[in-house]
């Protein structure tokens, strides 16, 4: 059942990208959509351990001002 409070992200993909994602997906035992999120949490699992963890903001926003190294 899908959460209320779960943000859609819509993306484009070239041809030959879909197809490999779903190839791999496939290879995996995940759906396209499982394989994309998979990736997601991996990259902000790697992101954290290298630099710390990711604080969400009280409000429940997402954060405007860019916090990247400088």
């Amino acid at each position: 059942m899908r959460n209320k409070n779960n943000k859609h992200l819509g993306i484009e993909v070239d041809p030959e990208l879909h197809y490999k994602l779903h190839y791999i997906a496939k290879y995996e035992g995940r759906s396209a959509n499982g394989q994309i999120l998979y990736l997601i949490r991996q990259c902000i699992k790697e992101f954290e351990k290298a630099e710390g963890p990711i604080i969400l903001p009280a409000d429940g926003k997402s954060q405007r001002k860019s916090q990247e190294k400088g």
